[in-house]
C-alpha cells in the first residue's frame, strides 16, 4: 500500500511504507531480479502541524509525480461498484550499488477517462472510508496485475503481498487461471504456488475487514463467488485471511511477531522474518565516513559491521558528536528551542497512537526533575503523525506538550512535526539514546530503533518486537520492564514507567557518565546489532525462503513482485 522511496515522493506514512522502501533499495545493491508495485498518492498521507498547544492540523502533501516518476503508457481497467476504472502507471528507478535497477511501478487512476470520485482513488494514503480502502485495494491488488501484463511481465515467478492490502491480486491471478479453463481446485492451487505473504501486525484493527454487503457493491458478486468457490472467505471478506489461504509461505516480521501471528491466525504456518534497514541510507554521514575508513566493504557487506569494536573509542565519539550537533541545530532551527550539544538527549520517534505511550517518559516529572538534577540537565525530542481520524493519538501529542511545559529547564522537552525520512534519519542518529514504550505484544517489529544502532545509538525498550531478538541488557541497551514474554504482556503502564525510571537512573545515566564505558556500548550496537539487522540479511532471508523455491523453478526467469 506504501513505498518510502525519498522525502520529495510522499508515498508512505511510517514504518512499513519505509521498510519497503529499505526491501527494494536492498534488492537493487544485491541484484536481485525484484520489482514493486504502490498506488501513487497525489495528496500524500498528510502534512502535519501543531499549534502551540500541541494540536494537530492536516494538510494535503503538495508534490508533482512529474517532476520525480515516468509515466508510462500501460494502461489497465478495474471494476469497482460496477463501472470501469481506467488505471495507468509511472515508473521510478531505484539504482543500487551493484548497478542493477529495481523498477517501482505507481498506479494512479486520476485520468479524465474516470468520473471524479473514481479519478480521486489514488489521493490519498490511508484515507476516506471503508468503501474508499476496499476500491483502492481493487486498484493495488487486481490493477498491478493487469498493469504488469500491459508492462509484458507475463511469466513472474513469485507474488509478494506485502500486508493484507494488496490480497485481492489473488483475485486477479484466479481469474486469469479460471479463463485458461482450469476448474477452481486447480485455480487455487496455481495461485497458492506462485504468492507469499508478509503479515506486519498483531493488532486485529490493522488487519482490513469489510463486511459481505459493502463487499458486494465495492468488488461485485462475480468476484466474491470466484473467492468463495477457492475457500478463500469466511464470515467477512478479511484480507489477511484471503492472504494467508493464497499464499504457499507466510511470515511475521519479527520472531516473537511470528509467534503472536500463529496464536492469531490458528492452523496456519506463519514463519519468522525479522525486519531491517538499509544500511547505507540510515547510517548518518560521519558515521558512512568512519566505517568507509575501517571496514570499507560495509556497504556492500553489512554484516562486516561487526569489525566496529576495533574502531578507536575517539573516532566513534567525534562521530556521534557530528550527528548529534545535526540534530541539535535541526530542533533550534524547527522550533527556536536552545537545545545543546552536551547535554543527554532522548529521541523518541513513533506513529502517534495510544499503545506506543509516548507520554510514558513524563508521567512522573517530579521524579524526572530530580533524575536531571542529580545528573545533569536532559534534552527530549519527540516526533510522530497521528492518524487524522486517531483522536486518542492527537491527545496524546497535545499531552506531551502540556507535560513538558511544566518540566523546567533541567528537562526540556520539544515535539517536531512533520515527522519524515529525513527528520527520522536525524533523530536515530542524534540522540544519545533510542526509547520505545508500546504495549507488547503490540509491536511486530520496530526498525528505528535499528537504524539508531547503526550510528552506536543504543535502545532503552520494552521488550517486543524485534528487540526482543536485538537486547543484551547494558551491551546494546536496555529494557524497560519484564524481559520474558508473558510477564511482558501483563505489566502495567505504571509498572513500566517505574522501571523506565529506574533503568535511566541506575543504569542508563551512569553509563553515559563513563566516557569509556558509552563508547563501547555504541560499538556493540553497531558490532552486535548493526551488523544483523539489516535488509540485506533480510532480503537474502526472503530470497532463500520465500521467493526461491517458486523462482528456483523457473530459474528466475521472471521477476518477483512486492505488491
Amino acid at each position: 500500500m506504501e513505498i518510502g522511496i525519498a522525502n520529495a515522493i510522499p508515498t508512505f506514512s511510517g514504518g512499513l511504507g519505509v521498510l519497503a522502501g529499505d526491501t527494494l533499495r536492498s534488492a537493487a545493491d544485491l541484484g536481485l531480479p525484484v520489482l514493486g508495485v504502490t498506488l501513487l498518492y497525489r495528496a500524500g498521507y498528510f502534512r502535519q502541524t501543531l499549534d502551540a498547544a500541541g494540536a494537530q492540523h492536516e494538510a494535503p502533501e503538495d508534490w508533482e509525480p512529474s517532476d520525480h516518476l515516468l509515466p508510462l503508457t500501460a494502461r489497465a481497467t478495474v471494476e469497482v461498484e460496477g463501472e470501469t476504472v481506467h488505471v495507468r502507471a509511472w515508473s521510478y528507478d531505484l539504482l543500487g550499488q551493484s548497478g542493477h535497477v529495481v523498477p517501482i511501478v505507481l498506479l494512479d487512476t486520476d485520468l479524465p477517462e474516470n468520473r471524479e470520485q473514481y479519478r480521486r482513488l489514488t489521493d490519498t494514503l490511508y484515507g476516506g472510508d471503508r468503501r474508499y480502502r476496499l476500491a483502492q485495494e481493487i486498484v493495488l491488488g487486481v490493477g498491478g496485475v493487469r498493469i504488469l501484463r500491459a508492462l509484458g511481465h507475463h511469466d513472474l515467478a513469485t507474488y509478494h503481498m506485502n500486508e493484507g492490502h494488496a490480497a485481492l491480486l489473488t483475485l486477479a491471478l484466479l481469474r486469469e487461471r479460471l479463463a485458461t479453463g482450469a476448474d477452481a481446485a486447480a485455480a487455487l492451487s496455481h495461485v497458492r504456488r506462485h504468492c507469499v505473504f508478509t503479515t506486519h501486525t498483531p493488532v486485529p484493527a490493522g488487519h482490513d475487514q469489510f463486511d459481505f454487503d459493502l463487499a458486494r457493491q465495492v468488488l461485485g458478486t462475480k468476484a466474491l463467488n470466484i473467492l468463495e468457490n477457492a475457500g478463500a472467505l469466511g464470515e467477512d471478506l478479511n484480507m489477511t485471511r484471503l492472504a494467508l489461504a493464497m499464499s504457499r509461505f507466510t511470515n511475521g516480521v519479527a520472531r516473537r511477531h511470528g509467534e503472536v501471528s500463529r496464536a492469531m491466525f490458528p492452523g496456519h504456518a506463519v514463519e519468522a522474518i525479522t525486519n531491517g534497514v538499509h544500511s547505507a541510507t540510515w547510517t548518518a554521514e560521519p558515521f558512512r565516513q568512519l566505517f568507509d575508513r575501517w571496514i570499507p566493504s560495509w556497504r556492500r557487506d553489512p554484516q562486516a559491521l561487526r569489525q566496529a569494536l576495533d574502531i578507536p573509542t575517539a573516532e566513534v565519539e567525534t562521530a556521534h558528536r557530528s550527528a548529534k550537533l545535526a540534530l541539535v541545530e535541526a530542533v533550534r532551527a524547527r522550533t527556536g528551542a536552545t537545545y545543546r550539544d552536551d547535554r543527554f538527549t532522548i529521541c523518541f520517534a513513533r506513529r502517534a497512537t495510544g499503545y506506543k505511550r509516548h507520554p510514558l517518559l513524563l508521567s512522573d516529572p517530579a521524579r524526572l526533575r530530580r533524575i536531571a538534577h542529580h545528573y545533569g540537565p536532559i534534552q527530549i525530542v519527540y516526533a510522530g503523525k497521528a492518524h487524522p481520524r486517531d483522536q486518542e493519538g492527537k491527545q496524546m501529542i497535545e499531552r506531551i506538550h502540556q507535560l513538558g511545559a511544566g518540566l523546567g529547564s533541567y528537562v526540556q522537552v520539544c515535539f517536531l512535526p512533520g515527522y519524515d525520512m529525513e527528520l527520522g534519519a536525524l533523530m536515530t542518529a542524534g540522540g544519545d539514546i533510542w526509547m520505545n514504550t508500546p504495549r507488547p505484544p503490540r509491536e511486530a517489529s520496530g526498525t528505528s530503533g535499528m537504524k539508531a544502532a547503526h550510528n552506536g545509538v543504543p535502545m532503552l525498550s520494552t521488550v517486543d518486537g524485534w528487540w526482543v531478538e536485538g537486547l543484551v541488557e547494558g551491551v546494546t541497551g536496555w529494557a524497560i520492564g519484564p524481559t520474558d514474554a508473558q510477564s511482558a504482556e501483563t505489566c502495567t503502564d505504571e509498572d513500566a514507567a517505574e522501571s523506565l525510571y529506574t533503568k535511566l537512573e541506575e543504569s542508563v545515566l551512569p553509563a553515559w557518565k563513563d566516557r569509556e564505558r558509552w563508547s563501547w556500548i555504541m560499538r556493540n550496537c553497531i558490532a552486535l546489532n548493526a551488523s544483523y539487522f539489516n535488509t540485506h540479511r533480510m532480503v537474502l532471508e526472503y530470497e532463500t525462503k520465500a521467493w526461491k523455491p517458486e523462482a528456483t523453478l523457473s530459474k528466475l526467469a521472471g521477476h518477483v513482485t512486492l505488491a
